[in-house]
């Protein structure tokens, strides 16, 4: 469906094996750009050899899906650690200019601070859920933000939709994964199709010009972080 519907994608990636994965995946398909990252749930399995990372680190064009979790992980013993597997990935973004793809359940203010005095040259603030105060805060950062399928089925992220400024919004699936949590059906890319209906319902566009603004702004904040993009 990537190739079908000419859907350019940042892959994340959960951990090493997951990176591997998303890397043989997109090796003959130029719309997807694989992205390394060790995502806060698994910090602990890496959080003590994060030397071990180097070569994946090294050879991936994006980084992410990194950051904190103090929603999900109730265990506050594993909120250093999470700390610490985030700066390592965020120095490495800060020392080669690359893009960062964020998550920040629940530890949005922590997020915050480990981000505040960063020169990171591009960051998506993914599936964000956390209050709307702090939105200006990420926005004064440069940060983008994702809206995906969470927009069909919450008055939080549809509240989120309308209130972020047009330069600056991104749309994705989270999938296989998003979809998947929410209704038990297994997400594929054709989902877009639907969140660019909401969005521009919401926001009160025409859905071309919505995708148009969207895919603006994947090219621009790809581009900061040093990826070139086929056209679609």
């Amino acid at each position: 469906q990537i190739r079908a519907l000419s859907v350019r994608t940042l892959a994340v990636s959960m951990d090493a094996a997951s990176y591997e994965e998303t890397v043989r995946i997109a090796d003959p398909e130029p719309l997807i750009v694989p992205s390394f990252g060790i995502h806060p749930w698994e910090a602990p399995r890496f959080g003590a050899d994060l030397d071990a990372l180097a070569a994946a680190l090294d050879d991936a064009p994006a980084i992410g899906e990194i950051g904190l979790d103090h929603h999900f992980v109730e265990d506050e013993g594993q909120y250093g650690t999470q700390r610490a597997v985030f700066e390592f990935f965020l120095d490495a973004a800060e020392g080669s200019g690359r893009l960062v793809n964020l998550h920040t359940t629940g530890a949005e203010v922590d997020v915050l601070e480990c981000l505040r005095g960063r020169a990171l040259p591009a960051v998506i603030v993914h599936w964000y859920s956390g209050p709307l105060e702090l939105v200006d805060e990420f926005l004064e950062l440069g940060a983008y933000f994702t809206v995906g399928v969470a927009v069909l089925r919450s008055k939080r992220i549809r509240r989120l939709a309308a209130a972020l400024p047009s330069d600056r919004l991104l749309t994705e699936t989270d999938n296989p994964g998003g979809w998947k949590w929410m209704t038990g059906e297994v997400g594929f890319p054709e989902l877009l199709e639907r969140v660019e209906d909401a969005l521009a319902e919401i926001r009160g566009v025409e859905r071309p010009a919505l995708a148009e603004q969207v895919g603006a702004n994947f090219l621009r904040v790809t581009g900061a972080g040093g990826i070139a993009v086929p056209p679609p």
